[in-house]
């Protein structure tokens, strides 16, 4: 089916905004927003690291979508913000975390990022460039970054929720 729309730099923007949007306010009650940055949107050049102070320890969810266009979404949290959005989805205390180990808080940022990359790809599907989602990963560490090879288009996304930052960092590559 041919494209209805162009993939464009506002597209990207107003789907990954409504996703991540979306899934925080239904599945943490909390509200995400996009911030009013001049650095957001599409990288050329390598981004300094998407998450401030990088030596604090990342939990970093993906999810790949394939397709007519293809590429990986990456969600940063830092640690702590990733253990108070688990304990809520989960309706656990910081206690019963400590108790249920990190995997607990890799399957619930595995979720909320499989959720945001859903939203994501369906306004993909919608404007025309019909994909399918990979299943979800996780990274967790400090000062790491994700680089692209030459041919994917890199767009970055900060967003505030409360006191914490949530960075989307989107790889994209038209075709085969």
């Amino acid at each position: 089916m041919p494209a209805i729309l162009e993939i464009n730099e506002n597209l990207i923007r107003s789907h990954i905004t409504r996703a991540v949007a979306d899934v925080f306010k239904t599945m943490l009650a909390r509200q995400a927003e996009l911030c009013p940055n001049s650095h957001q949107g599409q990288v050329t050049t390598p981004p300094p690291a998407p998450c401030e102070p990088a030596a604090s320890v990342q939990v970093v969810g993906t999810v790949g979508f394939l397709g007519d266009i293809s590429g990986l979404i990456y969600l940063h949290f830092d640690l702590e913000f990733a253990r108070l959005c688990t304990c809520h989805m989960l309706g656990m205390t910081l206690e019963e975390l400590d108790e249920a180990g990190d995997e607990v808080i890799n399957d619930a940022i595995g979720e909320i990022t499989n959720m945001t990359v859903g939203s994501f790809k369906n306004g993909l599907c919608d404007a025309g460039f019909p994909c399918k989602l990979t299943i979800p990963s996780i990274l967790r560490g400090s000062n790491f970054s994700v680089e692209p090879i030459s041919s994917a288009r890199r767009h970055i996304y900060r967003f505030k929720c409360g006191d914490y930052n949530i960075v989307a960092d989107i790889l994209m590559k038209i075709g085969d």
